[in-house]
């Protein structure tokens, strides 16, 4: 796998006045804008081109990423114009980019995380593979379950999808273009029984709010520190 999407189109309205005049992907955290750990993490992993989607306050991750050759990457975006298309239509429309014959990674932007996205190399051995965490106090029901390495549908034992998976062009190919989340998608492909997945303990946040944002540059604040004491 050499491939990966990150969804950066969302308006961040959780995180207003802030996003009123910056895209999400771009709020920092430990003074690095959140889009660039994960080209950061990306180009580390060995992954080689990337698709930014872009909608609100597009021109800014233009300007900020360029064509990626500082990772050492080559970035293609993938434009919805002034209204997000949501992740399901908007990783239809990147299809255009990414290609319909390899797999590829999918990272929401707006996450702080130390996830080794190595591990995402060699999947999905079905159309999808799911990165699952605990369920953080705002989404404390779970979204899906996981037994022996599947995602499950079901009620018990649920867990958070944590915007991080590996997919196959074929998991969203036959649907068509336009404006639809990615959660209905999975939910048909995991009905089938083709979706895998994998339990992560580590670091993660979903950067949603002035307050969750605080907590995510509270953990940089402590990684950093940790590291200068040895």
């Amino acid at each position: 796998m050499r491939k990966a999407l990150i969804f950066a189109a969302g308006k961040g309205e959780r995180l207003r006045p802030l996003t009123d005049t910056l895209p999400k992907a771009l709020v920092e955290v430990g003074g690095r804008p959140l889009l660039f750990h994960h080209l950061d993490g990306l180009k580390k992993a060995g992954f080689r081109d990337v698709v930014i989607n872009l909608s609100h306050h597009g021109n800014q991750i233009r300007n900020a990423v360029g064509d990626g050759s500082a990772w050492k990457l080559r970035v293609q975006y993938s434009d919805e114009g002034p209204e997000p298309l949501e992740t399901g239509g908007g990783m239809r429309q990147a299809l255009d980019l990414l290609g319909e014959s390899d797999e590829f990674a999918a990272i929401n932007a707006d996450i702080y995380t130390n996830f080794d996205y190595r591990r995402l190399r060699g999947w999905p051995a079905g159309l999808a593979h799911l990165v699952l965490v605990p369920n953080p106090p705002h989404n404390a029901r779970g979204d899906f379950a996981l037994e022996d390495g599947h995602v499950l549908s079901v009620a018990a034992g649920r867990l958070t999808f944590a915007g991080i998976g590996a997919y196959r062009p074929e998991f969203i190919s036959g649907y068509k273009p336009g404006t639809y989340k990615l959660a209905p998608v999975l939910r048909t492909a995991i009905a089938h029984g083709v979706v895998s997945g994998e339990f992560f303990e580590g670091i993660w946040l979903d950067v949603g709010t002035p307050e969750r944002l605080a907590e995510a540059n509270e953990l940089a604040d402590r990684r950093v520190r940790r590291r200068r004491a040895g």
